[in-house]
């Protein structure tokens, strides 16, 4: 960008200290708690085994709640937003993740311990809305320092937890292990809670000097952001959160660019929560190590995405790499895999980092939803569609996975299928990489968008 909004956002950013400390908290540990919930359980189901059955189906679900709640409480959330407002909402959804992770630590059976799951990822796919817009509220001259930090934040807390999950499981057993993340996730209600509190306070003081402030005033001086409980003013211009368009999101359905982002999107995300139920056990099974070694792994796998999401999107847009990342995460993924499949026992962390660089498919679908639409109405109704496409596959997965390894009492045949993943998706990844928006898709084929 070299100028207009970019100039006018650099000249107005502030210190992010400044008058929103808590926003900047608070943001920074839903980011953490979104994440550290779905990384926490897998690695200690080894130790919940003993004290109760954790069947492979029971696994599967539990690895198949994430898409499936975050498909569902990606529609929802928006029309609770609007009908209570961002704060609000947030407060619930994060009160949902710390309930969940803590009725989780004090599951009695594999009923129970699936049931409070799917009360962790609602909160989660609430989050996950909200996030975004949280940020642009409390943020909106300071979008790209923001995003930088809640995304790494989110990619530091996956591979945390694996790494001290099982240790702690160890020494303090698995219940402590699982409700320590719960911990953390009430936390981050304290800062979400006070600014409630504060701004309902401050907007009964304030509202008629606001009242009088916006008559008169020149436009692009200050706009109200339409998400917000409280008047919040940027220089950038009004937020939108508006639903995507009907009729723009049903030409989607007919256009090849929008199915290839969808199935590069749900392949990244199929081999994210695969992972996230399986990959300790496999390697249990598959490599010899043992459960803690497993946890490490795992803890591997989420740190290779770090470098994806810091890379993978300026490759993309400065460089318009998109088939080169897209071919390079294929090819690492079909590495790991075949590590995996012919040499598990030997250089087993070697095939983990190769494995763990095939999600960085996921910072590509991220960044191909923003430049592969004109306008921000179209991008909002290509991410819906992509979204709910990939996670209702990526729901699947984990589930077959687990009823593919008990009928054939081995892993060939669920990596097998991970590898065909990864070798369907290829026609898509070619198409995402042309260089042309889902309106060129649109009106090479039908005339006018």
């Amino acid at each position: 960008m070299g100028g207009g909004v970019a100039d006018l956002v650099t000249s107005g950013a502030q210190p992010l200290w400044r008058g929103r400390a808590l926003a900047l908290i608070g943001i920074v540990l839903v980011a953490f708690s979104l994440r550290s919930a779905v990384a926490s359980l897998s690695p200690v189901l080894d130790h919940v085994a003993e004290d109760f059955p954790v069947s492979s189906v029971v696994v599967g679900l539990i690895g198949a709640a994430p898409p499936v709640c975050f498909a569902v409480f990606g529609l929802l959330t928006p029309l609770f937003e609007r009908r209570f407002g961002l704060e609000r909402v947030a407060v619930v959804a994060i009160a949902l993740i710390a309930a969940g992770l803590l009725l989780r630590s004090l599951a009695g059976d594999s009923t129970s311990l699936l049931a409070a799951t799917a009360v962790v990822f609602a909160g989660v796919g609430s989050g996950n809305v909200l996030l975004p817009p949280l940020v642009k509220k409390y943020f909106a001259d300071r979008l790209g320092l923001m995003m930088t930090v809640y995304s790494t934040t989110m990619a530091v807390s996956t591979f945390v937890p694996p790494l001290v999950a099982v240790p702690l499981a160890d020494s303090a057993g698995w219940r402590v292990s699982l409700g320590l993340w719960g911990l953390f996730a009430a936390i981050a209600l304290v800062p979400w809670i006070t600014m409630l509190v504060t701004n309902r306070a401050d907007a009964v003081a304030a509202a008629p000097t606001r009242s009088a402030d916006l008559t008169g005033s020149a436009p692009g001086d200050a706009t109200r952001d339409a998400t917000a409980d409280d008047d919040v003013f940027v220089a950038t211009g009004p937020i939108s959160t508006a639903p995507a368009n009907p009729r723009v999101f049903g030409r989607l359905w007919s256009l090849p660019m929008a199915w290839a982002i969808a199935l590069v999107f749900a392949a990244s995300s199929t081999l994210a929560y695969v992972s996230f139920a399986w990959l300790p056990t496999i390697l249990i099974d598959v490599g010899g190590v043992t459960p803690a070694n497993a946890g490490l792994m795992l803890s591997l796998f989420g740190l290779m995405g770090l470098p994806c999401s810091l890379l993978v999107p300026i490759l993309i847009v400065r460089f318009q790499a998109t088939r080169p990342v897209f071919f390079v995460a294929i090819a690492c993924g079909l590495i790991g895999l075949a590590g995996f499949l012919f040499l598990p026992t030997v250089g087993l962390p070697l095939w983990v980092i190769f494995f763990g660089l095939a999600p960085g498919l996921f910072p590509l679908a991220l960044v191909l939803l923003s430049i592969r639409a004109r306008t921000p109405e179209s991008a909002v109704a290509l991410s819906g569609f992509v979204q709910s496409i990939g996670y209702a596959v990526a729901a699947v997965f984990p589930l077959l996975i687990g009823l593919l390894h008990d009928a054939t009492d081995s892993w060939q045949i669920p990596l097998w299928l991970l590898v065909g993943v990864l070798i369907a998706v290829i026609p898509a990844g070619w198409i995402a990489g042309r260089r042309r928006t889902i309106e060129e898709d649109w009106e090479r084929r039908h005339g006018r968008w």
